[in-house]
């Protein structure tokens, strides 16, 4: 009986350590998991063949469902393990944004890259708008948005093109001004969407204009460097 006692003291001792540690590397095993899955979806281990067959797939485009980046949400995300349909990337040197553009606008595709707001949208025309989510780590997501410039390039690709933009904008709005997600027909833009804060009050809004567009097999050093691609043909 003394044993049995024992055995259920350690077992519940045990459980209690296991509790602590998982509240104490929270927000480390939540990092790690947005981090390792954004690298896992990097273009630059897509094939062009891939993306363009991911951008010929249904995907759903409901902000509205897109639920907090919380340590439950990645973790939950982790465990449906979908494959999720990667059509592009997005790169910008100046504050260190490297992400995987996906198609949609899903709770999973949020938490390690950037979605698409549109089913028809197409990088280089209109207005191209994608959102993430803003993290309490610097350096994750759309978080360094924060610290964009004017004049500062964002480049695009689908690994057929690198489309390179100009930020001419940098607002800080409510979430029911959509005026920015307006196409003007003179102007080829990109629209980039985040949380002005972890609670979502507000929205960061970035936008550029198109200034070139350049064959993925032609682009520079700095485009490759800035989506960390090996000097190979598509």
């Amino acid at each position: 009986m003394k044993k049995k006692r024992n055995w259920l003291i350690n077992i519940f001792l045990f459980l209690l350590l296991l509790v602590g540690l998982a509240l104490i590397f929270n927000n480390q095993i939540k990092y790690f998991l947005m981090q390792y899955n954004g690298e896992r979806y990097a273009v630059a281990k897509m094939e062009r063949a891939e993306i363009d067959k991911n951008m010929e797939k249904e995907a759903s485009f409901d902000f509205d469902a897109v639920q907090p980046a919380s340590t439950e949400a990645v973790l939950q995300a982790q465990l449906d393990n979908k494959q999720l349909p990667v059509i592009g990337g997005i790169a910008i040197p100046s504050v260190e944004i490297n992400l995987p553009i996906f198609k949609g606008l899903s709770n999973e595709m949020l938490l390690y890259g950037a979605g698409t707001l549109s089913p028809d949208q197409k990088m280089g025309e209109g207005n191209y708008a994608l959102a993430s989510h803003r993290a309490d780590r610097p350096g994750l997501l759309f978080t360094p948005l924060e610290s964009i410039k004017e004049g500062d390039l964002i480049y695009l690709t689908d690994l057929h093109n690198i489309y390179t933009y100009k930020t001419t904008l940098k607002v800080r709005v409510q979430p029911t001004e959509v005026k920015y997600l307006d196409v003007h027909p003179d102007k080829q833009q990109v629209t980039l969407i985040t949380c002005g804060e972890i609670e979502g009050v507000t929205r960061i809004i970035v936008q550029g204009d198109l200034v070139a567009m350049t064959p993925v097999n032609n682009a520079t050093g700095t485009m490759r460097k800035a989506f960390e691609m090996e000097q190979r043909t598509y």
